[in-house]
């Protein structure tokens, strides 16, 4: 029996990237690491979409609903800036904070730059779907991503998310940064 992909959301939040101003780098920076660490199949569903709160909290409820996306990665607008405003659109569609997550991304980022402390990560579950919010620059998606993913798939079982294989030398193996 073939297993179902799972579709998971990929947001880049970014006024800059959504406008053409400049190649988003963050969506493709965790397509790239889901790709290492997934071993089971995975649909992508990528958004780049600007720095707006209604717009940003549409789109995750969107992906999350209409979409049916178990998991989706944000990345942007995490910062303490006026227009970061993604922790908040989380926050706005989610009926569960998870701040575990975001606690152990600020964990880990501090152990590389001290800027780390600025950030605003979080996590939430919106039904069956959970939704993890990581920082814009593509060196902090990898270390917070990773460090992380390892309670990912367990999360996704317990809402009803679907099922997600990683490939465990990858998860073992990986070192913030690295």
């Amino acid at each position: 029996m073939t297993a179902t992909p799972i579709r998971i959301g990929i947001v880049t939040v970014s006024d800059r990237a959504s406008q053409g101003v400049y190649q988003d780098k963050g969506g493709p920076a965790i397509r790239a690491v889901l790709a290492r660490v997934i071993a089971s199949p995975w649909v992508a569903e990528a958004r780049v979409i600007p720095d707006d709160l209604d717009g940003v909290a549409a789109t995750l409820a969107a992906l999350a609903d209409a979409a049916g996306c178990g998991l989706i990665v944000t990345t942007g607008g995490t910062g303490p800036a006026p227009r970061d405003v993604t922790p908040e659109a989380t926050e706005r569609v989610c009926q569960k904070m998870m701040p575990g997550f975001g606690e152990v991304m600020r964990k880990v980022s501090l152990e590389v730059v001290p800027t780390a402390i600025l950030s605003r990560q979080t996590a939430g579950i919106r039904g069956s779907c959970l939704i993890v919010n990581l920082p814009g620059k593509p060196s902090a998606i990898e270390d917070c991503l990773m460090a992380v993913f390892p309670a990912i798939p367990y999360c996704l079982d317990l809402i009803g998310a679907g099922r997600i294989d990683t490939d465990p030398e990858v998860c073992r193996a990986f070192r913030p940064g690295s």
